[in-house]
Parts: structure tokens; C-alpha cells; sequence
């Protein structure tokens, strides 16, 4: 597929601090995931400790917060993993799913799609 970023801007709560960071598209990934020192800095609480599978198949316990998200256009909450200071924001599978987003592998860009309701 190829790598390729998106922006994401991520809020606080009151909307008075926000940034925007170029987050790397991962559909192998679950959740989005922003250094966990952004993430406190807006002010957002980990809920829930989860363990999350690497590609190494090694597993990892991290903290998972919601964080309001303005993404292609549109703005909403999202799951987001605590992640470390020298790791890359992501975009994952439950992020783009929830934007009713997928990626569209040949112009390394993300596309609006139809919600399935079967």
C-alpha cells in the first residue's frame, strides 16, 4: 500500500488548545495513537489499560483515552493510545472507520465511503 501522513488536529475538552500534528495512515493499527506528553497537555484522562498486539507479535499494555478529533473535514471523538514521546501519531482502522473514511492505495490519500447498515 505505502506509507503516506494526513493531519489530524486534536483538542482539549474546552476546545481552547489544539494542535495539529501529521498523523502516519495505519489500517493495521486499531486505535490512533499522539505522544501521551500531547495528550496530557490537552488534557485528557486514560480511561482503560489495554493490551495491544505489535507487528513483532509482541504485546504492550497501554493507556487509551477519547480525545476530540477534527479529521477530513469533520470533527468527533475518537479512542486514542498514550503513546511515546518518539513514536509516530497514527491514524487506525476504528479512527477511519468512525470518519467513514478509507484509503484510497493508489493516490496515498484518504476518501470518503458509504456506512454499511446491513
Amino acid at each position: 500500500m505505502g506509507n503516506f501522513t494526513h493531519p489530524i488536529t486534536l483538542y482539549s475538552d474546552d476546545r481552547r488548545d489544539s494542535e495539529t500534528v501529521d498523523a502516519l495512515v495505519d489500517t493495521g493499527a486499531t486505535f490512533m495513537t499522539a505522544p501521551r506528553a500531547l495528550l496530557e497537555r490537552l488534557g485528557v484522562e486514560p480511561f482503560q489499560v489495554v493490551a495491544l498486539r505489535l507487528a513483532n507479535g509482541e504485546i504492550e499494555r497501554r493507556h487509551i483515552g477519547e480525545v476530540r478529533v477534527e479529521l477530513a473535514g469533520q470533527e468527533r471523538t475518537a479512542i486514542c493510545v498514550f503513546g511515546e514521546p518518539a513514536a509516530p501519531p497514527i491514524i487506525g482502522a476504528v479512527t477511519l472507520q468512525s470518519f467513514l473514511l478509507v484509503v484510497n492505495t493508489v493516490e496515498h490519500r484518504l476518501a470518503p465511503v458509504e456506512a454499511l447498515w446491513l
